[in-house]
């Protein structure tokens, strides 16, 4: 059989964890944090371990390097390192964790770094009890979460630390990480290959998680060495060695037991499946609209990118008819940002489910752009006295403001007065459709116009 060493071998050390880096130059993306003096490096390059540094909360989604960077840090500093994982440790480890580290200092005038992962699960009685060690400098902390801070770090705890944001890997860090762990003693050693299709799809499916596209090459790597029929293995037969197993797309679905769909994000398919989708919703096709945003979700695509999609959606081809679409698509954005994946493609479902079945209307669209062409095309004119401001010194000698009638005078809180330019008096850019709510608004807008126009 084909030699399995570590990486190709059940119960072996994750392939993701055997890649972390040993220093923070081995880290892939994340270079807006890696800039020179920033405090990351200024951490990681403290050999002594004596000058003073401050604390870090790094917020990011999962599998962009949070764990990574602290491990970094540690191996590069100079400092104590201790690691704690808000999942087990209470007030009792933390306490110890301080009076350790206070002791350091005093005894030997060096600082503790405390990597705590996962620090949104401390209860706030836990976070207070990191208070006096990170204000007296007995350690420097070094806290990682997935969820927003401003909700889940206490305000005295994120008052005294810099908040960092790591952001999703790109296409092209991840393919430097999963190049490196091909070849990489540390990770596979050379003893599979991997094609371009099967690692365009391995990076398509890790959605900007490194941690993802290990775990998925570490499973189709073990797949691709036990595919290899008895005989064909290296050292077989004397003076022959056989090529390295071949990792192929079928091999990566396999493995993953996820279909390998044809998209590529910067390609033909990405913008044949995004108009297919804006499509079906503007067609009030649910099932369609269902069945394209699948495709971009298990492709990989950003999930900010359809929810801004969505968005414009709600504003372009449904309007007025819903007036209750935007707040949907709105919340559907907010949610994901707020989430993340793959929980966030709940409420983008919801929010294309609610666009797909609502009436529709492109009205507000067609009416904006109606506007602008009037103004790039020069009609524009000066602003009626009536209308401009009338508060600077002077203004009023110029007859700024007078004649101007205060609607909330009226009775019905509406009153006849000229608002457009005299060269645009009359201009219509607004058409309400009888879909939906608009059917309301039609009515109500035709009778305003006729009050605010004279036309009664």
């Amino acid at each position: 059989m084909v030699d399995s060493g570590p990486g190709l071998r059940s119960g072996a050390t994750p392939l993701a964890v055997r890649m972390r880096p040993t220093s923070l130059d081995e880290v892939a993306g994340q270079r807006h944090l890696l800039t020179p003096g920033s405090p990351l490096v200024a951490l990681a390059g403290d050999r002594s371990g004596e000058s003073g540094s401050v604390s870090v909360i790094l917020w990011g989604p999962p599998g962009t390097g949070k764990t990574t960077l602290a491990q970094a840090i540690a191996r590069s500093s100079g400092r104590k390192f201790v690691e704690l994982s808000a999942v087990t440790a209470g007030v009792r480890d933390v306490r110890q964790v301080m009076e350790e580290a206070r002791a350091s200092r005093d005894l030997y005038g060096l600082s503790t770094v405390l990597f705590l992962d996962e620090i949104h699960r401390f209860t706030k009685a836990q976070q207070d009890a990191l208070l006096p060690g990170v204000e007296n400098g007995w350690v420097i902390l070094v806290a990682a979460t997935t969820e927003n801070p401003s909700f889940s770090v206490i305000s005295p705890l994120l008052s005294r630390s810099l908040l960092l944001t790591l952001e999703l890997l790109t296409d092209d860090d991840l393919g430097v990480l999963v190049d490196r762990a091909v070849d990489d003693p540390r990770g596979l050693a050379g003893r599979v290959s991997l094609d371009t299709e099967a690692r365009a799809a391995i990076i398509r499916l890790a959605s900007g998680d490194a941690r993802r596209a290990l775990t998925a090459l570490e499973a189709a790597a073990v797949a691709a060495a036990q595919s290899v029929p008895e005989g064909e293995t290296d050292g077989e037969t004397e003076g022959e060695t056989s090529a390295a197993p071949l990792i192929t797309t079928d091999i990566v679905a396999r493995a993953v037991d996820r279909a390998m769909l044809r998209y590529d994000r910067n390609g033909d398919e990405h913008y044949d499946v995004i108009s297919a989708f804006i499509k079906s919703v503007r067609g009030s096709d649910v099932d369609a609209s269902l069945h394209y945003l699948a495709r971009m979700i298990e492709a990989g695509e950003d999930a900010r990118f359809i929810a801004r999609r969505i968005i414009v959606l709600a504003s372009e081809d449904i309007g007025l008819a819903d007036p209750s679409a935007l707040g949907v698509a709105v919340a559907a954005a907010d949610a994901v940002a707020f989430i993340g994946m793959p929980e966030g493609r709940i409420p983008l479902a919801q929010a294309v489910v609610h666009l797909a079945t609502a009436p529709k209307s492109n009205a507000a669209y067609l009416g904006i752009d109606r506007a602008i062409a009037d103004v790039r095309g020069g009609k524009a004119g000066r602003v009626p006295k009536h209308l401009r401001d009338a508060h600077y010194p002077g203004a009023k000698r110029l007859g700024h403001g007078k004649g101007y009638r205060y609607p909330h005078n009226d009775e019905i809180g509406v009153v006849e007065q000229q608002y457009l330019p005299d060269s645009l008096r009359g201009a219509v850019y607004y058409e309400p459709t009888e879909h939906g709510n608009e059917r309301e608004v039609s009515a109500r807008l035709a009778k305003l116009r006729r009050i605010v126009r004279g036309d009664r």
